[in-house]
């Protein structure tokens, strides 16, 4: 996949009015997730996306805590200059949704095993409570 491939997978799924603002949301969020996974399974999501993306994964410092879906949400809506909650929760879920189509299942699922409660959703994928 090449990187305008994925920006204009992520255009067209958030419904954004130009590159540039795709490319910016992106960017920050890969950056924001690369910090909460394993080096493991960064790497191994890294390897399915083009070189540009894989970057802003990458070159991240892990986590000093772990954040639970909505608190990922939250972290993000305060480095993108004017979101909302709304707004910030439609940016990541438009930029995980089609991380998630790149990734396949298996991958993902990985992925979701890697972070703390609260992600499913963020990715497009049901979240489900285990019995007790």
């Amino acid at each position: 996949m090449q990187w305008s491939e994925l920006v204009a997978q992520v255009r067209e799924h958030g419904r954004y009015t130009s590159d540039e603002q795709t490319k910016q949301v992106v960017r920050l969020i890969l950056s924001a997730l690369g910090g909460h996974l394993s080096d493991e399974v960064r790497e191994q999501v890294a390897a399915q996306l083009p070189a540009t993306a894989a970057e802003s994964l990458r070159y991240q410092l892990p986590a000093t805590k772990p954040l639970t879906g909505p608190e990922f949400v939250e972290s993000v809506q305060g480095r993108l200059q004017g979101a909302t909650p709304a707004t910030a929760r439609w940016d990541v879920g438009s930029v995980l949704s089609v991380l998630a189509d790149v990734c396949g299942d298996a991958l993902t699922g990985q992925v979701l095993d890697d972070l703390p409660p609260g992600y499913a959703l963020l990715f497009g994928r049901a979240e489900l409570a285990s019995a007790a």
